[in-house]
């Protein structure tokens, strides 16, 4: 029996436009220079540049086109937010940090055409007299040196990679004989298999003394123990007093662990980061810019509207001509969104990052680590009344130029600890005065952390050892046995 009832049902709902909206708010400089020279070139209608006269497209043509069918009108209840946002691949902004600003001069950067690494070694292998199977193998194994210097492959996997890929049948043996060959190449270590192989190669090319002698024997029969620093162990083991310890351990300390990384003309990416905004300190106060870069000139098409204009006075309409004037009109539409969407994305950014700025504003006049204020996202939020999600597009991906450095935006928030007094303090104040401390300390006996949670305590910062750990852990400061120095 069908049964007809009424049902009242609350949702929320986010529009095309809105969805464009966040989606340019969080792209940064560089990717959003990307996303305009799209749009600009995907939709005729939209121009860059001051417009010499008036708009004429308003609100009357939409009423005028009534007998248009939009039958390409986006239905936004079948959107799903989250997927829309996350089903692009990984854009190039996320990888790397070359973003431009139109407030700077333009000037290009001249680059050398430099030799890659792996040419490099090849052009040495040249000056060595080989044997057609060898130089094919010397050959190889350059050609797997990654950019550290080091060969990752065991002899085993390289011997199957020569028979199937080069059609060499060779054994492990030989291999290992031409590679004796590459370990004789500039720079030193480079083809090492690991970081031991890599200091041993190193210390036999330098000139015998003592120091390097006993430095030598420290790597190749008790490498494990260097490592875990266990000093008193070592002289134990080598008949040798601190003062020779340390005069070994001096030369290791110079060595190289990156061979690879010490080639000038290595190849690489030079990433250039320009901030999305700037912060200045003016006769005392703060003052914010938004990079020239996000506020570009736009405007609709004048061509584009005399045509819509001209279809809305012609008396005889034709199929074609509507097919024609809807899409003229969508264009239009479209045009009209983006630039509607770009200036929205400015306000949105200025507003969100003067908020942060004032939040922290003894920090930007200072520049001391030891005033940010806690700080999460929520507390932007609810001081812009807009959305969280919103303040994290704008921290997660953009820069700020201080008078301290370019920063990461997300690098001003923390979570909020008490000290003894009962007052609020930052996480990173205390990741600060933990980093001045360990700085501080004695390198022939470092703080444990125990010791280090008592002198924060002292400090007025009561927080437990596992906390202290686990802020050492984030500012890659290693434990006390490894910061011991003899």
């Amino acid at each position: 029996m069908l049964k007809q009832q009424l049902q009242f049902k609350l949702s929320q709902k986010l529009s095309p436009q809105q969805i464009q909206l966040m989606k340019l708010i969080q792209l940064p400089t560089q990717a959003f220079e990307q996303r305009l020279k799209q749009e600009l070139e995907e939709n005729p209608a939209l121009e860059t540049g001051k417009e010499e006269l008036e708009n004429d497209y308003d609100a009357d043509l939409d009423n005028s086109n009534d007998d248009i069918n939009d039958h390409e009108s986006i239905n936004t209840e079948d959107i799903n937010v989250d997927e829309y946002l996350s089903d692009d691949e990984v854009p190039d902004y996320r990888t790397q940090a070359n973003n431009y600003s139109s407030d700077d001069e333009e000037k290009s950067v001249p680059y050398a055409a430099g030799m890659s690494f792996t040419q490099y070694l090849i052009n040495q292998l040249n000056t060595y007299r080989l044997d057609e199977e060898a130089r094919e193998i010397a050959e190889f194994l350059v050609g797997s040196v990654d950019e550290s210097g080091y060969i990752r492959r065991t002899l085993s996997d390289i011997t199957d990679d020569l028979a199937f890929i080069q059609n060499i049948y060779t054994t492990e043996d030989k291999i290992a004989s031409v590679l004796k060959l590459v370990h004789q190449l500039d720079p030193a270590g480079v083809g090492a298999r690991n970081l031991q192989e890599c200091l041993s190669i190193q210390l036999k090319r330098k000139e015998k003394n003592a120091s390097v002698v006993l430095a030598l024997d420290i790597i190749d029969t008790a490498f494990d123990q260097f490592t875990k620093k266990h000093y008193k162990k070592l002289m134990q083991k080598f008949n040798v007093t601190e003062l020779q310890l340390k005069e070994a351990i001096s030369e290791i300390e110079h060595l190289n662990p990156k061979p690879g990384g010490s080639y000038s003309g290595n190849n690489r990416i030079v990433e250039h980061i320009v901030p999305d905004f700037a912060i200045k300190i003016i006769d005392g106060e703060l003052e914010l810019t938004l990079n020239g870069r996000n506020a570009p000139e736009l405007h609709v098409s004048r061509e584009y509207n005399n045509m819509l204009k001209g279809y809305r006075d012609s008396k005889e309409k034709s199929s074609s001509q509507k097919d024609a004037v809807l899409f003229i009109k969508q264009k239009l539409d479209a045009a009209k969104w983006f630039i509607d969407a770009i200036k929205q994305r400015q306000q949105t950014l200025f507003v969100t990052m003067s908020a942060i700025m004032q939040y922290q504003k003894a920090f930007f006049l200072t520049g001391d680590e030891r005033k940010l204020r806690p700080m999460i996202l929520k507390d932007i939020a609810d001081e812009i009344n807009m959305d969280v999600s919103t303040v994290s597009r704008v921290a997660n991906s953009k820069y700020v130029d201080t008078p301290y450095g370019t920063k990461l935006i997300k690098e001003f928030f923390s979570e909020s600890m008490k000290n003894d007094q009962g007052e609020d303090v930052s996480t990173r104040e205390i990741k600060k005065i933990l980093e001045t401390v360990i700085e501080e300390e004695s390198k022939r006996k470092p703080l444990t952390d125990e010791a280090l949670a008592l002198i924060l305590k002292d400090k007025g910062y009561p927080i437990a050892r596992r906390t202290v750990a686990k802020y050492r852990e984030q500012l890659d400061i290693p434990v006390a046995r490894l910061r011991k120095k003899i």
